[in-house]
């Protein structure tokens, strides 16, 4: 039996916040549904978002955002790091010009509690009419809820997804990798909980819409290649509007060492993914494919989420808007361990035609 592996940190960094690059308010529609490429193109902000470390937290790092745009904010949840281990914090603010100042939260102070906890995703559950906050702590997927998403110490206390430990076909599959990076989608009838093992394989386990959060089971992999740094972590997943189209993003490691971003579509949850820009050549997201304001401040473009203001358990995106993608990177220089490397939230911008705005029909409404 393979043992369950968590990343653990070992080191000390500091560093740096690099200067903040102002932006606007979420970028404008896109103008011709017409168009398509096969490739995409962004632009990037400078780092946006840095740590803040206080009396009681010495955080050296944010990073793993999940980012909504409701009640009038942006409201980002990130992993902290402070060289010893990782927790979760939160931040809001009405544009992205304000991220750099606005206050941090750390959300050890809620009911989440203290302890390893990492890599959120954040969504509106309708059936239950309460936010979810998925996470991953010691025993793996993990969750914690509230109904005010305003109020960041209203948190309930973690709850696990998987009660009676890693699924046997993880444990099959895992090696020497790490059970990382849990990402839930939702149909119509159910919930489909996605997750990592720095190994080479994505896994996908399922529940009803009804027993969500509990039940789920026939956990399988949905998406594997042979080298491991290929299909590596840090997946999402999201519904493209009026497509019948689902999008999934994958981060992997290039030749270069550096991070970067992989995708491919499919017509349902449990249908067969089929590359949409999937290579070193022509990624999703990669330092060759962004154009940064500024100085170019980091060669990896990381564990991320798309910026919604569709919230709910879905996850849907409007190919009809330019796509946003909240992401970690750091200093090229930094040789930090792990636990301790310097990593910073900036936002990329997508710039022109892509292989997802090409879901864009002339009639929204369609």
């Amino acid at each position: 039996m393979v043992s369950f592996r968590i990343r653990r940190s070992v080191g000390v960094a500091v560093a740096a916040l690099a200067a903040m690059a102002a932006l606007g308010s979420p970028a404008g529609a896109v103008t011709s549904s017409a168009a398509s490429s096969a490739s995409f193109h962004w632009t990037s902000s400078g780092p946006l978002i840095g740590p803040k470390p206080d009396a009681t937290h010495a955080s050296l790092a944010v990073k793993d955002p999940s980012v909504v745009y409701v009640n009038g904010k942006y409201h980002v949840f990130m992993t902290t790091a402070d060289g010893n281990g990782w927790g979760l914090a939160y931040t809001s603010f009405t544009d992205w010009s304000q991220a750099a100042q606005a206050p941090i939260t750390y959300l050890d102070q809620s009911g989440i509690g203290k302890g390893y906890r990492a890599a959120p995703e954040v969504f509106w559950f309708e059936p239950q009419k309460r936010w979810y906050m998925v996470f991953q702590n010691e025993k793996g997927g993990a969750y914690s809820t509230t109904t005010d998403i305003d109020d960041p110490l209203s948190w309930s206390p973690v709850g696990q997804f998987y009660p009676d430990g890693m699924p046997q076909v993880i444990q099959q599959n895992i090696g020497n990798g790490y059970w990382v990076d849990f990402f839930n989608t939702c149909d119509e009838k159910n919930c489909y909980l996605f997750s990592s093992d720095d190994n080479g394989h994505l896994y996908r386990s399922e529940t009803t819409v009804e027993d969500f959060p509990r039940g789920f089971h026939n956990t399988t992999v949905a998406l594997s290649d042979p080298n491991r740094f290929k299909l590596f972590e840090a997946s999402n997943i999201y519904k493209i509007q009026r497509s019948g189209q689902y999008l999934l993003i994958v981060e992997a490691i290039g030749d270069d060492g550096r991070r970067m971003f992989r995708s491919w579509t499919s017509g349902s949850l449990t249908g067969q993914w089929k590359p949409l820009a999937d290579t070193a050549d022509n990624p999703f997201a990669r330092s060759s494919n962004v154009t940064f304001d500024g100085t170019p401040w980091t060669q990896d473009i990381s564990h991320g989420e798309v910026v919604r203001d569709h919230v709910n358990q879905e996850m849907i995106i409007d190919p009809c808007e330019p796509l946003q993608y909240l992401y970690q990177g750091l200093d090229p220089a930094a040789q930090n361990p792990y636990g301790a490397l310097p990593y910073r939230l900036g936002l990329l911008t997508a710039q022109g035609p892509n292989p997802v705005s090409a879901f864009c029909k002339a009639d929204h409404t369609a």
